[in-house]
């Protein structure tokens, strides 16, 4: 009895060990892996692009020409009240110089809002989202001054001036861009229309 027994079992045993492994491909350990460790990239929220973009603005130098100045125990810093807010409208300049912008040297105002160079005079455009700023862009406009470095962020208007420095900006990645846009639509309105630049031989 003993012997009928232990010989089933080992018949069983020897059928067992012939029957075909179940291996696993490596392309579907592979995907498994890739399915087990894949996580989503979260969409970041409004208060993450505007702190992302905030960021941006403040690495990116874009308060030493777009915001006027006020004198502190450490030199002159961005006004908290016209933050972005460009050249003030009434700001008055003074003068110039008969070979101003032709004697090989580019001027800045006190403030560094307005600059006087080969081009002619321009002056720091109105970042905030005021009607006179960029109130009514949409971010494909942002977008396109950026990129492209039109005026008013609009397919056929001048090139902007220097020392904006567009072409540098322009590799900013548009996650980028976006954070930025959505931070200068978040800061306090200004109302200040930018002057009009003048050309080189008006000066």
């Amino acid at each position: 009895m003993k012997k009928s027994l232990i010989a089933s079992l080992l018949t069983a045993s020897v059928l067992m060990g012939c029957q075909p492994e179940k291996k696993q491909t490596a392309a579907a350990s592979d995907e498994y892996e890739i399915a087990d460790t894949y996580k989503p990239i979260p969409v970041p929220t409004k208060d993450e692009l505007i702190q992302r973009g905030k960021y941006l603005v403040t690495v990116g130098g874009c308060n030493d020409c777009h915001s006027p100045k006020v004198m502190t125990d450490h030199g002159p810093a961005p006004d908290p009240s016209l933050l972005l807010s460009g050249h003030q409208q009434k700001e008055k300049l003074p003068p110039m110089g008969q070979n101003a912008g032709r004697n090989g040297w580019v001027l800045f105002n006190m403030n560094t809002t307005a600059f006087v160079g080969p081009w002619g005079l321009s002056y720091a455009a109105n970042l905030t989202p005021d009607d006179t700023g960029i109130g009514a862009w949409s971010f494909e406009n942002f977008l396109t001054a950026i990129r492209k470095g039109k005026s008013k962020g609009q397919e056929g208007n001048r090139d902007l001036l220097p020392p904006m420095p567009w072409p540098m900006y322009a590799n900013m990645t548009d996650d980028d861009l976006l954070a930025v846009f959505t931070y200068l639509k978040s800061i306090p309105p200004v109302e200040n229309l930018v002057p009009t630049p003048v050309p080189p031989t008006e000066l």
